[in-house]
């Protein structure tokens, strides 16, 4: 079992940056155990992802974000981070942290959601 909780999401202006946390209290496997990632869904529009980090810590970033956004884990805090710079109004979405054990393909844990809106 794991629980996600996200923080960070505001609003903020075309150009500007934030900084994304998300917070992964573990029961069953160690925090190291699981492959994380980011999601996002705009109003009326299809879950994207963000980010997926791989087993060795390497992540694997959509072509929208290229550049733009960083990840980065901080295993001892259990802690997931998305430092999201140059901001678009086309970022504006709802952001979900995701977990899975990385032996399996399919996302099963996901927080509740950040919301990000980005205005010009």
């Amino acid at each position: 079992q794991v629980q996600l909780a996200e923080s960070g999401g505001a609003s903020v202006l075309a150009g500007g940056s934030l900084r994304l946390s998300c917070a992964a209290s573990v029961h069953t496997y160690s925090y190291t155990s699981y492959c994380l990632a980011w999601f996002r869904q705009a109003p009326g529009k299809d879950r994207e992802g963000v980010v997926h980090v791989n087993r060795d810590g390497s992540p694997v970033y959509a072509t929208s974000v290229k550049g733009r956004f960083t990840v980065a884990q901080d295993n001892a805090k259990n802690t997931l981070y998305l430092q999201m710079s140059s901001l678009k109004p086309e970022d504006t979405a709802m952001y979900y942290c995701a977990a899975r054990l990385c032996s399996y393909h399919s996302y099963n844990y996901w927080g509740q959601g950040t919301q990000v809106t980005v205005s010009s």
